[in-house]
């Protein structure tokens, strides 16, 4: 199952919350403001990193530009929107509210 978040993790819990609950393994695709996740130098880059090494996270990179987001936490992965396509085609998705 493939669970996406599209809020920034500065305003809610829906990232820390996802990483948290989601299966292990579980891939995990950030939009929209949820690309926030994915910054370095944050103070979510320690909780992410340590996610990384059960699952893969994944950006939307054409929502990374929009925001400016020009370094992000190494491990997490950049999909276009072709990619995101991949990804919602091979699996179930749960959008994490």
């Amino acid at each position: 199952m493939l669970f996406t978040v599209n809020k920034s993790p500065f305003t809610t819990e829906n990232l820390r919350s996802c990483l948290r609950f989601a299966g292990k393994e579980a891939p995990v695709l950030l939009y929209e403001d949820g690309v926030y996740g994915a910054q370095a130098g944050t103070a979510l880059e320690g909780f992410v990193k340590s996610a990384l090494k059960a699952r893969a996270i994944y950006a939307l990179k054409e929502d990374i530009a929009a925001r400016g987001i020009d370094k992000l936490i190494d491990g997490v992965q950049v999909v276009d929107y072709s990619g995101f396509v991949d990804l919602v085609a091979e699996q179930n998705v749960c959008p994490w509210i």
